[in-house]
């Protein structure tokens, strides 16, 4: 397995007070908890802030990051970018390239048609034990990838203007 480039340089002091929308899927609560645990110590770490929003699955985080995003501009108070999180363990049927794909989709369609930072932690994997690893902020640290990845955004974003 390839190893992960974390991301670095982003200067925490440019992202301080930033406010964030974590939106978890608890299909799998003790996988959601290790995504979850990755994702609140990467935005932690440069001084920003979250909200969390959980759904049942994965394929409901878009719906709900779209809900949360427009409910949050009503309130004048909007999110700078947004963290999807979820795991798909492979089974027996087509539903497991379903909801990757789509749900991928979804993420990429929404951040893109909105111009809005989302980083995508949805992990998808094949075993139990893989999601795991991937999970595990001592191994993959796959939550806080994806809340790198949206802060970083959130940074690229700023530096724009």
């Amino acid at each position: 397995m390839a190893e992960p480039r974390r991301l670095t340089g982003v200067d925490a002091g440019d992202l301080k007070g930033v406010r964030l929308l974590v939106v978890e899927a608890r299909f799998y609560d003790d996988i959601a908890d290790a995504l979850l645990a990755g994702a609140a110590r990467a935005i932690e770490a440069v001084g920003a802030t979250f909200e969390r929003v959980s759904v049942p699955g994965s394929l409901e985080v878009p719906p709900a990051i779209a809900i949360a995003l427009d409910a949050a501009e009503r309130a004048g108070k909007p999110f700078a970018g947004a963290v999807g999180l979820g795991c798909v363990i492979r089974g027996e049927t087509l539903h497991f390239e379903i909801v990757s794909f789509e749900s991928a989709r979804a993420l990429m369609d929404l951040s893109v048609a909105r111009l809005i930072p989302i980083g995508n932690g949805i992990i998808t994997v094949d075993t139990d034990a893989q999601a795991r690893e991937r999970a595990s902020m001592d191994k993959g640290d796959k939550g806080g990838d994806a809340a790198r990845a949206a802060l970083a955004l959130i940074h690229l974003k700023h530096r724009a203007k």
